[in-house]
């Protein structure tokens, strides 16, 4: 029996066939998958026979939205957070299409999801670092000098898997590097210390529905935006904030998997061009951003954090102002239709 079959969703956007799923079958097939089809929908996705799976385009969005479908962006991969809505499950494992499965050292194929759920059932520790990296890994410990205290760790919220092959870089560090590949496989588990925040990748993401989903929107990106590629940034440091106040962790590290096709760096830079700019404004803004105590839940925190979106970020451009009506949009179809039944 694979663990937490029963608990757990594997959340894909696409826009093609999904013949991918062949290689991940001995590890995908005994999940459930929801499968977020982006761009036409009257394009028909094929899906491999025997997957157990649903599948959602832009008309089904628009249909179980209603008047706020548009917070669900079009023509991006961001539109995946539409998945993590219709889930009913507690955690959440989400994968890009161009991914397939890495082999570790030793050569056996890396069973992802085992990783993951690993990471997310086992405590975080991110208020003091322990040089052994994760202390409840096998063959690893707490080290000399780690408070007693500390040693029971917090629940974890996200786990961040990392990539062989084509790294996960911007534009400008694609252009420079056009031939680099991620060849190092450092064996290694780390919780991200409560007060820093992290470049989170959408590709390889396992999380929590129950503690931090309501934390995971991926932002207005895509289709009649001002910018791309920056949909798992948003998320990620959003998340990472409203962890560090709720008291949950987020690792990073182990598992791996193998990033099979680099995208275009021209047109990353075309979606990318003003994030560039923009995130040296933002950063900034998520490092100092606070949370009022009266905010005790992901859901709350995320309608707070909007507002002060709003105020904090409104000055750069009239998108953050959108992107604020969209976080309070995505949260209002959070409690509408996440609620377990």
């Amino acid at each position: 029996m694979a663990e937490l079959a029963e608990q757990l969703d594997i959340v894909i956007p696409t826009i093609r066939n999904l013949d991918f799923l062949e290689q991940w079958r001995p590890f995908f097939q005994p999940y459930h998958l929801i499968i977020v089809q982006d761009g036409d929908p009257t394009k028909k996705i094929m899906v491999p026979d025997g997957f157990d799976y649903e599948l959602y385009n832009r008309n089904d969005i628009e249909r179980i939205l209603g008047d706020k479908a548009w917070c669900i962006s079009f023509k991006d991969s961001a539109c995946r957070c539409f998945g993590f809505l219709v889930s009913k499950k507690r955690y959440i494992f989400t994968i890009d299409d161009d991914c397939f499965v890495a082999k570790n050292p030793s050569g056996e194929d890396i069973n992802v999801l085992q990783q993951h759920i690993r990471n997310l059932l086992t405590p975080s520790t991110p208020y003091f670092f322990n040089t052994l990296y994760d202390p409840y890994r096998e063959g690893a410990d707490f080290v000399r000098g780690y408070p007693f205290s500390l040693r029971e760790g917090v629940p974890t919220a996200v786990s961040h898997g990392l990539w062989l092959n084509i790294p996960d870089y911007d534009a400008p560090t694609q252009m420079v590097k056009p031939r680099e590949r991620n060849q190092r496989f450092v064996d290694a588990v780390m919780t991200v210390p409560k007060g820093t925040l992290f470049p989170m990748c959408g590709m390889n993401l396992a999380f929590d529905r129950d503690l931090i989903g309501a934390a995971m929107y991926f932002g207005l990106m895509g289709e009649g935006q001002p910018i791309g590629r920056y949909d798992d940034m948003w998320a990620g440091w959003c998340s990472k904030v409203i962890c560090d106040h709720l008291g949950v962790g987020t690792k990073t590290g182990l598992p791996y998997l193998w990033h099979s096709k680099a995208s275009n760096p021209f047109t990353n830079l075309r979606k990318e061009y003003k994030g560039i700019f923009w995130q040296e404004e933002i950063i900034p803004f998520f490092q100092s951003l606070t949370l009022s105590k009266e905010s005790t839940t992901a859901e709350a925190c995320y309608i707070e954090m909007a507002e002060k979106v709003r105020k904090g970020l409104g000055h750069i451009d009239p998108y953050f102002n959108k992107l604020a009506d969209g976080m309070v949009a995505w949260i209002q179809c959070w409690q509408q239709l996440s609620k377990k039944d």
